[in-house]
């Protein structure tokens, strides 16, 4: 029988298996009436093949393309055989593999000691990286970590891009809680954008209803906009904590809290530029209940600070570090009429205007009265640049450390400097530290500094 002619379309065309409606090829032997029966009882005779030293497999393989091949002289006949081989292995080849992980993930489930309930409650517990390499271990975890209640509290570290943001967000569902993105002090360049925020606007607002507590680390990767967008329906946020906020973003903000908000922790970074802060209404009045309060960097005056603890009644922690305008006056207000105050945290780090004067009349005034600022548990004014001095850096403050021991044993004062000196070793001053390692929760410990220095 002569060979066909070849034919050019037949060669553009991609390699396909051949089907009931599509005739084969006229070189290759065709099987009557085929359906799909005749190709299941046609695959399970070959995989029953016995396995003995007598038959050779790959050889039958060889010899029966080799047989095809040399049946037709048309090339693109040839081509269809090596393609159609080439596709049949390769089938053969992910079925198996389809096979055995169903098999394996049914071995894991009958050996599992633990039920479905109890393993979910479990993954539950995990951090969100652990719990995305244990879904990767085998599809009985992979199916126990993909219930929502397992993604309630969210924990995205640095390198999670958008698609992986929302679809942890989509994947809590109702039973989204808590949502943190990105680490703290992590400096690496963000794959991530704003909209890695829209689900939670999604469906008028439904899944930012009900979120709880809201962490955003090295916060130039969001925009303005969609981080407006994203709280201003957030509104049952009890915790809500921004790392490295953009100046114009900040009053925005604070009008979009609510009454409900009980912990704010915002920070400013310097290259963002720095923005002031208006207290008064209607920040005292949108948040009543603030009990925990952190603000760093902004441009803060004396008289905001003490307007701050004045307006919030419930005021237990307040962090205002690295604000450079104040210079300590605030806290002679605080001795006149704010005895009652239940701030029992006052943390003032690296205020370069901070005065030693306004520091030691504080704390005077705490000597002066136990029912003063009776609250009051822990003072922190370190410092790289010390304390201000009649217009100098003080290089030994004169604290009265020994009278706090004796009249203030629940108080902890933290005073480290570092000094600018000759001396080419640098190190974090501290004349008393050791009594802060070996003495109980309620004993006084302050720190105040010595001679140790460092470079400029």
């Amino acid at each position: 029988m002569e060979a066909p002619s070849p034919n050019k379309r037949l060669r553009r065309d991609p390699p396909c298996l051949p089907s009931s409606s599509s005739s084969a090829p006229s070189s290759l032997p065709t099987v009557p009436d085929l359906n799909q029966n005749h190709v299941d009882l046609l695959i399970s005779s070959f995989l029953s093949l016995p396995d003995l030293p007598s038959l050779s497999i790959s050889n039958s393989f060889d010899r029966a393309i080799k047989k095809l091949l040399e049946s037709s002289a048309d090339e693109s006949v040839k081509d269809r055989i090596n393609d159609r081989g080439l596709r049949l292995a390769s089938l053969l080849h992910e079925s198996t593999k389809r096979c055995a992980r169903k098999l394996a993930a049914s071995h894991n489930s009958n050996s599992w000691s633990l039920p479905h309930e109890l393993t979910v409650k479990v993954f539950s517990m995990l951090d969100t990286k652990s719990l995305m390499r244990a879904s990767a271990c085998c599809i009985m975890f992979k199916k126990c970590a993909m219930d929502p209640s397992c993604y309630s509290h969210i924990d995205l570290p640095g390198n999670a891009g958008n698609r992986v943001v929302r679809s942890m967000i989509l994947n809590a569902g109702k039973e989204l809680r808590s949502l943190k993105v990105g680490c703290p002090g992590d400096s690496s360049k963000s794959i991530r954008s704003g909209s890695c925020l829209a689900p939670l606007s999604y469906n008028h607002g439904f899944l930012g209803k009900l979120l709880r507590s809201l962490h955003l680390y090295d916060n130039r990767w969001l925009d303005r906009n969609f981080l407006l967008r994203a709280l201003s329906v957030c509104s049952n946020l009890t915790d809500l904590k921004i790392v490295g906020l953009c100046s114009n973003s900040a009053e925005k903000i604070l009008d979009l809290l609510t009454s409900k908000c009980e912990h704010l922790f915002l920070e400013q970074h310097i290259r963002y530029g720095t923005s002031s802060f208006n207290s008064g209404a209607p920040f005292e009045r949108n948040c009543p209940n603030l009990t925990s309060l952190s603000l760093i960097g902004f441009d803060l005056g004396d008289g905001n600070i003490y307007h701050l603890v004045k307006g919030l009644a419930k005021l237990k922690y307040l962090n205002i570090s690295k604000t450079l305008s104040i210079n300590g006056g605030f806290l002679r207000l605080f001795s006149s009429e704010l005895r009652g105050s239940l701030l029992e945290t006052l943390i003032l780090r690296d205020c370069n205007s901070l005065q030693e004067s306004k520091v030691c009349e504080f704390l005077d005034s705490l000597l002066m009265s136990k029912t003063y600022f009776r609250c009051i548990r822990h003072i922190d004014v370190s410092n790289d640049h010390c304390l201000v001095n009649n217009g100098r850096r003080c290089s030994k403050p004169k604290f009265p450390l020994e009278e706090l021991r004796e009249e203030r044993p629940g108080l902890t004062f933290v005073a480290y400097f570092r000094l600018p000196s000759p001396s080419s070793s640098s190190s974090l001053a501290s004349s008393s530290s050791s009594l802060a390692s070996s003495s109980s929760s309620s004993s006084s410990s302050s720190s105040s500094s010595s001679s140790e220095s460092e470079d400029d």
